[in-house]
């Protein structure tokens, strides 16, 4: 990524108007009144009006009370966080006691006696506004208005409980980003049964890597898909799917049953319609439940071996959510929310939360570049998108395109822009503002599956300076180490950790009964901190620049995709004894390079590379698909027998291999110094 540049004037300031109305302000007056805070008010600078509300102040007011703010939140953790449960009226019982403590970060419990329904918080409103609006590239949309959500997710409620869906029990979603996967999620929730979903660009190997793993008892799933311009009909990956998955007791097709469904042997095949039922005018019910109580199960990259089931609590999530959708994001009702994603992503779970603010979302399905390059842009005006989310490599790939949406729309309702998934360069927020909106919030954001949440990201208050993230997250004392857990100055790389407790930390690891793999996966690389695995550094503003991941993971486009599924369908073919995947950069993006040792007297021809292409494609996705395969004569490996990547990758980048002592073989390491392929940009 392009370094930025210390010392810039902002790219953009908050006006007054803007800064007075953000919702920190009646949030900060919450605190002060019912904790004593003693917080700063917007008044200090500009003084408040009769009623206490804030009716102006200086560029500097806002970011000098966030960090009041957040400072208070990083002291206070249970008042904090029973203050958001307050101050946004989450529906339930929030109990007397904040918080419970013990010897690890990860035993930590929130609000441990409140009792909710997360289902009736995402049902935030009725009533004729819409909830959901859809949009394909394929020229298919709808409309959901709260009412029709509502009375939706009420049918949908009774459909699961029909199959004998009890709390705890798994449904999932091989579904795209439209209405009926949200309103299948409220519905699952609602009952206490745990969501889980990957997207239909998946193989069956990818889909079955993740959901045999959790044994659902339902599966809801597309048949087809639109994406630039073609369509993908995925009846074949289903049927796998369904064969490998024994403990399921129903499987509903959003279309027509296929023929090979109306005639199998295992669970039954149901239209998405008959399953559903008839139009009727019955709300869902919501049993509370545990605070605790699973929500979701989404899965890491599978980087050291199958995916990681991770299972997220239902309140902490919600909580965390809410937190960053109010004050961090400034999301209200009459806001339309639009965040390209798919259900495979943890933005789309992000998104879904936005329900509970009131906002409405807008859903995008298909490529973000069909049915011309400004599809987002006309969707937006379409729409009147308020706050638009996306990755940097979007952005990157409008900017090679030379759009210039400011000349050929008018963006009238755009407010703020949400950049995640890889690191937004500098040049990247410079053109932004040039080519896109002036007067727009650029919020770029980082955090992860892995706590389904933001750790750095913005806050409406505060200026945008190129390439950098304006804060860490309120509730999170994020921080920037060493190799030896001791914090780093700015402008120095680091580690990113994250050195308390917070109420989106996972539940557990699905099957992970002793608590192993979670405690190796957060907490053994610096013991008493969340180790997140990105590089960091801090900026002389106070904010942060995230440098890529410090982990084995690859990041190309900002999807997170883990070596070790690569590594499976690569093994394959006969010719290749093993294989090893890193993530190059290449100008403000990653790609994936796959080195292959092949057995004596084989060679990486055009037919075997065009033969494992094929193979990753449609087992996992294309984006699993290597940019570039390279034969390489030996791979390192660790004492232990361990591939190395990091190292790989260090001597790809130019960067020194910190520990060669640590390798069997480090004599291999010479063959990837001076590759004539990784050269060619």
């Amino acid at each position: 990524m392009s370094e930025p540049i210390r010392g810039d004037a902002p790219l953009w300031t908050p006006s007054p108007e803007r800064l007075a109305r953000a919702q920190l302000w009646p949030f900060i007056r919450r605190l002060n009144r019912d904790w004593s805070a003693g917080l700063p008010d917007l008044g200090a600078s500009g003084g408040p009006d009769a009623g206490g509300a804030a009716t102006g102040g200086s560029a500097g007011a806002g970011p000098a009370a966030y960090a009041a703010l957040h400072a208070w939140s990083l002291a206070h953790p249970g008042e904090f966080w029973a203050a958001i449960w307050d101050h946004c009226a989450v529906p339930g019982e929030r109990g007397e006691r904040l918080l419970v403590t013990g010897e690890e970060l990860y035993h930590t419990r929130f609000l441990p006696d409140a009792r909710l329904n997360v289902a009736q918080a995402l049902l935030s409103r009725d009533g004729d506004e819409p909830a959901l609006i859809f949009v394909a590239e394929d020229g298919e949309s709808a409309v959901l208005s709260w009412s029709q959500l509502r009375r939706l997710v009420g049918r949908l409620q009774r459909a699961l409980l029909a199959d004998g869906v009890r709390p705890g029990d798994r449904v999932a979603a091989l579904m795209s980003n439209r209405p009926e996967t949200y309103a299948l999620m409220i519905a699952a929730a609602s009952i206490g049964a745990v969501f889980t979903s990957v997207s239909p660009d998946f193989g069956a190997a990818g889909v079955l890597d993740r959901f045999a793993q959790v044994a659902p008892r339902v599966l809801v799933g597309v048949n087809r898909y639109a994406y630039g311009g073609r369509e993908f009909q995925i009846t074949g990956t289903l049927e796998e799917v369904v064969a490998g998955l024994p403990e399921l007791h129903r499987v509903v097709v959003l279309d027509e049953v296929p023929p090979a469904g109306r005639d199998a042997a295992g669970p039954p095949w149901t239209a998405w319609p008959e399953w559903v039922g008839e139009q009727d005018d019955a709300d869902p019910r919501f049993e509370p439940f545990d605070i605790d109580h699973p929500w979701y199960v989404l899965y890491s990259s599978g980087t050291t071996g199958a995916p990681k089931c991770i299972v997220h609590r239902a309140g902490g999530v919600l909580l965390k959510h809410l937190a960053e959708h109010r004050l961090q994001h400034d999301i209200g009702p009459g806001d339309r929310l639009c965040y390209f994603t798919t259900a495979g992503w943890m933005m789309w779970n992000w998104q879904a939360s936005a329900l509970a603010s009131g906002a409405t979302l807008v859903l995008f399905d298909g490529s973000p570049f069909h049915p011309s390059p400004s599809a987002l842009f006309d969707l937006t005006d379409a729409q009147g998108i308020t706050l638009f989310g996306t990755s940097a490599r979007y952005v990157e790939a409008c900017a090679k395109a030379g759009l210039r949406p400011r000349d050929t729309h008018d963006l009238g309702s755009l407010r703020t822009v949400l950049s995640t998934g890889s690191p937004l360069s500098a040049d990247g927020f410079r053109y932004l503002y040039d080519a896109i909106k002036a007067d727009v919030h650029l919020q770029p954001i980082s955090g992860g599956t892995d706590l389904c949440g933001v750790i750095i990201g913005s806050q409406p208050t505060a200026p945008v300076y190129a390439g950098e993230m304006a804060c860490a997250a309120l509730g999170m004392d994020a921080d920037v180490v060493g190799e030896d857990g001791v914090r780093v100055p700015p402008g120095e790389r680091g580690e990113l950790v994250v050195r308390n407790a917070f109420p989106s930390m996972p539940l557990r690891f699905w099957g992970d009964d002793d608590g192993s793999r979670y405690r190796a996966a957060y907490f053994e690389r610096f013991p008493g901190m969340w180790h997140h695995g990105d590089f960091a550094e801090r900026t002389e503003h106070g904010g942060f620049v995230i440098t890529g991941r410090s982990d084995a993971t690859l990041n190309p486009g900002g999807v997170r995709i883990g070596t070790a599924e690569i590594y499976r369908q690569a093994a394959t073919f006969p010719e290749v004894v093993e294989s090893l995947a890193i993530g190059q950069q290449v100008g403000d993006d990653t790609r994936v390079v796959l080195f292959v040792q092949l057995r004596e007297g084989s060679m990486l021809d055009d037919d075997l590379q065009r033969a494992i292409r094929e193979q990753i494609r449609r087992n996992l996705s294309p984006r699993h698909v290597p940019a570039l395969i390279v034969q390489a004569p030996d791979l390192p490996r660790t004492r232990s027998g361990k591939l190395s990547e990091l190292a790989v990758r260090d001597v790809v980048e130019g960067r020194a291999v910190a520990n060669t002592s640590a390798l069997a073989n480090p004599q291999s390491l010479d063959f990837f110094r001076d590759v004539p392929e990784l050269a060619e940009r």
